[in-house]
């Protein structure tokens, strides 16, 4: 297994790679081919693959606020599951955040995940039960 960057030729396997892990894609918005090839040339180091023998097994967004790095988008494909894909790409996600002078690891995770929950349990993450998480969306394809 290799873990390399992401480009804009990866787009349609990385969309399909979100939908077989079960990760909402929006298309039309955050998600379509443009945003995310204009989020590539902001920051091309922040989109990491997971490949086994050239296709695409595992993924993860890497962004920063500049106090805090975080780890989205992380998924695998289900028939590449429990191979350790996902904590190589944490690894790898919290490697390209210490060159950005990033210090404090973070991942938003849906309370019902339990299996991500324990993989970044078992990653050394803590989990805050006392944040409570607001959003502000223009529209719903955001």
């Amino acid at each position: 297994m290799e873990i390399r960057k992401l480009t804009t030729d990866d787009y349609e396997h990385l969309a399909d790679l979100w939908t077989k892990a079960g990760l909402p894609f929006k298309p039309r918005g955050r998600d379509s081919k443009k945003a995310i090839a204009a989020q590539m040339a902001a920051n091309p180091q922040f989109f990491l693959g997971a490949f086994e023998d050239d296709r695409l097994v595992g993924s993860a967004i890497v962004s920063s606020d500049i106090r805090k790095g975080w780890i989205n988008r992380l998924a695998v494909d289900p028939e590449s599951r429990r191979k350790g894909i996902a904590r190589r790409l944490i690894a790898e996600s919290e490697k390209v955040l210490r060159k950005q002078g990033i210090r404090i690891f973070c991942a938003l995770i849906d309370d019902d995940n339990v299996s991500s929950k324990s993989l970044f349990g078992t990653c050394g993450y803590r989990e805050h039960r006392d944040i409570v998480y607001f959003s502000k969306h223009r529209t719903d394809d955001i």
